[in-house]
């Protein structure tokens, strides 16, 4: 069933919210911005915040389907866009030799016919749906080398693919487009362009909150306040990589499992491996930051 684009902010705040992702008002607006304008959506912003799951969540609740490009460095046309079934194409060329077919204009006409053609993700999504245009997720665009990063821009541009044996193929409608980034390098300014951009943050402890009990909902309250509390004070800390919203809800998961009703030192100090990521970051969390973070949340709670 074809589901329509939501016709205000609020409207898209309860997209978002239908498909259990609490959004932001300035999250929401660029998003129906970018539905109601046709332009691809730029989300940067630290790993574990959410990014890919708007995309997943957009394409659950409109009813479209979700094609993922995930890049890599070396990502490259074939395996991000089109390649040829080369030895189909090698049977089709004995084929037409045993048969006495010798023409070299009707061989080529025969092997890049579009049934030898091999679509990949950014190909999908140029191709008609009867549900609508797909979601088209290219995620961590930072990965890639800046040769892949320029020839997306046709593709983001006019949502076309230039394929040299057939010619150009373009999207009837152009597929909804959200690119994500987790800054490891800067993009090139010519593709930003092309899209709408927005930096998505950490939650401030409200939404943190509100975003446990979603997505957590078997951990107890007091402890879904207390690891919201602890993981906003970590934030804080000099560390090397910051716990994002996805550690959040895997700790309030872990501790959920372990029956734990509040947080005590030991079993933050055994749990620390779903939370936080880096050895340094561990041992410098498990020694006096722990302590005295739950000192703060005792004489808070006092």
């Amino acid at each position: 069933m074809t589901i329509s684009l939501p016709a205000s902010i609020d409207e898209t705040a309860a997209l978002l919210s239908s498909g259990a992702y609490v959004a932001d008002r300035s999250l929401a607006t660029v998003l129906f911005l970018a539905l109601k304008m046709g332009r691809p959506l730029f989300l940067e912003g630290e790993a574990g915040v959410g990014k890919t799951e708007i995309a997943k969540v957009l394409a659950s609740a409109l009813g479209r389907k979700l094609i993922r490009l995930q890049c890599y460095e070396g990502l490259d046309t074939a395996a991000a866009v089109y390649e040829w079934n080369y030895q189909a194409q090698m049977i089709e060329i004995r084929l037409a030799e045993a048969q006495g077919v010798e023409d070299r204009n009707v061989l080529a006409k025969d092997v890049f016919d579009d049934r030898f053609l091999i679509r990949r993700p950014l190909l999908q999504a140029l191709e008609p749906d009867v549900n609508g245009p797909p979601v088209l997720l290219i995620d961590e665009i930072d990965r890639t080398d800046e040769p892949f990063e320029a020839y997306l821009l046709e593709v983001l541009s006019d949502f076309q693919i230039t394929i040299p044996e057939i010619g150009t193929v373009k999207a009837a409608e152009p597929p909804i487009v959200i690119v994500t980034s987790n800054r490891t390098r800067e993009i090139h300014d010519a593709l930003k362009r092309r899209c709408l951009y927005h930096w998505v943050d950490y939650p401030d402890a409200e939404r943190e909150l509100e975003i446990v009990r979603l997505k957590a909902p078997d951990a107890a309250e007091d402890l879904s306040r207390q690891i919201v509390t602890f993981v906003q004070a970590l934030r804080e800390r000099d560390l090397y990589k910051q716990p994002g919203i996805a550690e959040t809800l895997d700790w309030a998961n872990a501790l959920t499992q372990l029956n734990a009703v509040s947080l005590s030192e030991s079993n933050i100090n055994d749990t620390l491996g779903t939370l936080l990521k880096y050895q340094d970051d561990i041992a410098q969390v498990r020694g006096s930051d722990a302590a005295q973070i739950l000192d703060e949340l005792k004489t808070a709670a006092e």
